[in-house]
C-alpha cells in the first residue's frame, strides 16, 4: 500500500516538475539575499542596497502583465511550454551577464539586470503555475504541489547558501553567477522533454477578455469572497509565528547567531521539503477539504512549540523539536494551499487567475511584520506565541464555511455559480479594484522617490492608507454578502 503511494514520485511528470520547480527558485536570492551580500562586500552604502530590494515587487504584481500569457501563444512548443522557454532563455542570458558587472563600477547596469531578471523570473512563476495547473488532475494536485515545492526550496539553498559559500572561498563572485546561469539551463531542457498540457476550455481571443474575463469567472461564483478571505487567513498563524523567529530566538531565548542558523537554516529546510512530501502523500487518501483542514490544525498547533520555548530554559534539543515540528507542518499546508489555488482555477486563464490568488495570498506574509513586532513590544513573547495559534483559527473557520463550494470544484472540476445581491457584489469588486490600483501607485511613488526622481512621502503614505482601506471594505463587504447568500441558500 505504502508503495503504491509513493509510486506517483517515480513518474515522468514528477521529475519534470521537480526540475521546472528547481528553475523557478533558483533566480529568486540572485537578486536578493545573494546580490545583497555582493553589494555589502563592495562597501556599497546601506540605502542603495536598500533601493534594490524593491526589484522583489515583480513577484508581488506579476498579475498585472499575467493576462498576456493566457492570451497569446508563441509559435512555438505551445501555450505554457512556449512561454516557460522564452522566460528561462531570458534569464540565462541575464544572470550570465550580471555576472560581468562590478557593484562598484556598473551600478545602473546591475540594477538594470536585477530588474531584468525579477520580471523575468516572475513571469517564470506565472507560466510555472498556470502550467501545474493546466498539466495535473485533481488526484495528482497534492503530490505535484509537493514536488514543486522541494524544487523550489533546493534551488533557493543552491542560489542562496551555497552560491555564498562558492564565491567567499572558491569561484568568486563573476564565476558564481555564471554557475548559476549554466545551472538554469536545467529548466531548458526540462522544458524541451515536458509535455504540453492538453487544455478543452478555450483560450481568451483578446487583451480586454484576458483581463475582464478571469475576474467575471471568478467573482461570478459561489463564495468567491470568502475563498479570498481564505486564501489571506489560511497561513496567517504560520505566518505570524515565522515573521519574528530568527529575533526570537537570538534575542527573546539567548541562542547565538550561529546556532541558529545552523538549525534553522538546515533542520527547517529540511523539514519543510519532508512536510511538503508527506503532505502530497497524505493528499491521496484526503479529499482536499479534509487534508487542508488537517494541516491547518497541524499548523496551528506547531506554534506551540515556540510559546514551549518562550517559557523555559533555553535548550538547543528543545529549539530543533520546535523548529522541526513548525516547518514539518507548514510544508504540509502549503502542499495543499498550493493544490488549493490550482483548484480554483479555470484553465482557459490559468496565469492570470494563480498569479492573482498567489499575489493575494502573500498579503498575511507581507504585512504581518509590523504588527508582530508591536505586539511582541506589548505583551511579550510568550502572549505573541499563544497569539499566533488563536490567528489559525479564523482560516479554518473560514474554510469549514466554504466546504461544500470547495467539494463541488474537487469533484466535478467547475464551479458553483453565484445567483444572489448581484448589485452588491459589483460593489464590493469595485472597491477591491480600486483599491488594489492605489497599492501599485503607491510602490511606484516608493520606486521614484528611492530614485530621488520625486519627493511624494507623504502622498504615498496617505494613498498606501486609502488604498488598503478600500481593500479591506471591498472584500468586507463581498465576505458579508457570501455569508448571507450561504444562509438564503440553507433556508432554500
Amino acid at each position: 500500500m505504502l508503495k503504491q503511494y509513493f509510486k506517483i514520485f517515480t513518474q515522468r511528470n514528477t521529475a519534470i516538475l521537480l526540475l521546472l520547480g528547481f528553475a523557478s527558485g533558483l533566480p529568486l536570492a540572485l537578486t536578493s539575499g545573494t546580490l545583497q551580500a555582493w553589494m555589502t562586500v563592495e562597501n556599497l552604502d546601506l540605502k542603495t542596497i536598500g533601493i534594490f530590494s524593491l526589484v522583489g515587487q515583480a513577484y508581488v504584481f506579476k498579475f498585472l502583465w499575467s493576462p498576456m500569457m493566457d492570451r497569446y501563444t508563441p509559435s512555438f512548443l505551445g501555450r505554457r511550454r512556449g512561454w516557460l522557454i522564452v522566460t528561462q532563455l531570458l534569464l540565462v542570458v541575464s544572470i550570465f551577464g550580471m555576472g560581468y558587472m562590478n557593484p562598484a563600477n556598473d551600478l545602473f547596469w546591475l540594477a538594470a539586470l536585477a530588474v531584468l531578471i525579477a520580471f523575468a523570473s516572475a513571469s517564470q512563476d506565472i507560466v510555472f503555475d498556470a502550467y501545474k495547473t493546466d498539466l495535473l488532475s485533481a488526484e495528482e494536485r497534492g503530490n505535484g504541489a509537493a514536488v514543486s515545492v522541494l524544487g523550489y526550496r533546493l534551488a533557493m539553498l543552491v542560489s542562496g547558501g551555497l552560491a555564498l559559500w562558492l564565491a567567499d572561498r572558491y569561484l568568486g563572485w563573476q564565476h558564481t553567477y555564471w554557475l548559476m546561469a549554466a545551472l538554469m539551463l536545467i529548466g531548458v531542457v526540462a522544458t524541451l522533454f515536458a509535455p504540453e498540457p492538453e487544455v478543452n476550455q478555450p483560450a481568451p481571443t483578446s487583451i480586454e477578455m484576458a483581463v475582464v474575463a478571469p475576474l467575471k469567472d471568478f467573482f461570478g461564483r459561489n463564495n468567491a469572497w470568502l475563498i479570498l478571505l481564505l486564501i489571506v487567513m489560511y497561513k496567517l498563524g504560520d505566518a505570524f509565528a515565522g515573521s519574528l523567529s530568527t529575533t526570537f530566538l537570538i534575542r527573546g531565548v539567548g541562542f547565538d547567531a550561529g546556532e541558529v542558523g545552523l538549525v534553522n537554516k538546515t533542520l527547517g529546510l529540511l523539514a519543510t521539503i519532508f512536510g511538503a512530501l508527506l503532505g502530497g502523500v497524505l493528499m491521496q487518501r484526503l479529499s482536499l477539504f479534509k487534508a487542508l483542514m488537517l494541516f491547518g490544525i497541524l499548523q496551528g498547533v506547531s506554534n506551540a512549540g515556540y510559546w514551549i520555548l518562550a517559557i523555559t530554559d533555553k535548550h538547543l534539543y528543545s529549539m530543533g523539536t520546535a523548529i522541526f515540528f513548525e516547518n514539518l507542518c507548514g510544508g504540509m499546508g502549503t502542499a495543499a494551499f498550493v493544490a488549493l489555488l490550482m483548484a480554483l482555477c479555470n484553465k482557459s486563464f490559468s496565469a492570470t487567475q494563480f498569479a492573482l490568488l498567489s499575489a493575494l495570498s502573500a498579503v498575511g506574509r507581507v504585512y504581518v511584520g509590523p504588527i508582530a513586532g508591536w505586539f511582541v513590544e506589548a505583551n511579550g513573547w510568550p502572549l505573541f506565541y499563544l497569539f499566533s495559534i488563536v490567528a489559525s483559527v479564523p482560516g479554518l473557520i473560514l474554510l469549514a464555511l466554504c466546504r461544500q463550494t470547495l467539494e463541488h470544484t474537487q469533484h466535478s472540476d467547475s464551479f458553483l455559480p453565484r445567483i444572489h445581491f448581484a448589485s452588491a457584489y459589483r460593489w464590493a469588486l469595485r472597491m477591491l479594484l480600486v483599491g488594489s490600483v492605489l497599492l501599485a501607485v503607491w510602490v511606484i511613488l516608493l520606486i521614484t522617490d528611492g530614485l530621488n526622481w520625486t519627493d511624494l512621502s507623504q502622498v504615498a503614505a496617505k494613498i498606501v492608507q486609502l488604498g488598503a482601506l478600500l481593500c479591506l471594505v471591498g472584500i468586507a463587504l463581498g465576505s458579508l454578502l457570501d455569508f448571507l447568500a450561504l444562509r438564503r441558500h440553507q433556508r432554500v
